[in-house]
């Protein structure tokens, strides 16, 4: 049980921090909190909201690998260096994808809802 409630601070503790100090992070949230009723009346069905809101989860979830592997590397070299800027830009990448993912099951779920698809 102590293992449960320290993993769980751990987690406050790193949403708190993000929240703080990452805009993307911050944005993410608030588009989150703002697709939950939106989603809801958007979605065909609760499996789809499920799936609009879980595209939302994953974006934030690899915003917050991306922004580690950043203070990371910052904290290894703090100067320029071309493979960590290379590591930056993969970190980066993965979030690009995550964003067409939830661009692309929101863009479904509307069709659906709208008899498009």
């Amino acid at each position: 049980m102590k293992r449960i409630v320290e993993a769980t601070l751990n987690t406050g503790r790193g949403l708190g921090h993000a929240l703080r100090t990452e805009a993307a992070f911050r944005e993410e949230a608030v588009v989150f909190l703002a697709a939950l009723p939106v989603g809801w009346l958007i979605a065909p069905s609760v499996v789809w909201y499920v799936a609009m809101l879980s595209a939302l989860l994953l974006v934030m979830a690899v915003e917050l690998l991306n922004t580690a592997i950043e203070k990371l590397a910052d904290h290894v070299t703090p100067e320029r260096h071309p493979n960590i800027g290379r590591i930056k830009d993969y970190g980066s990448a993965a979030v690009a994808c995550v964003l067409l993912l939830a661009g692309l099951v929101w863009l479904a779920a509307l069709a659906t809802r709208f008899g498009l698809i």
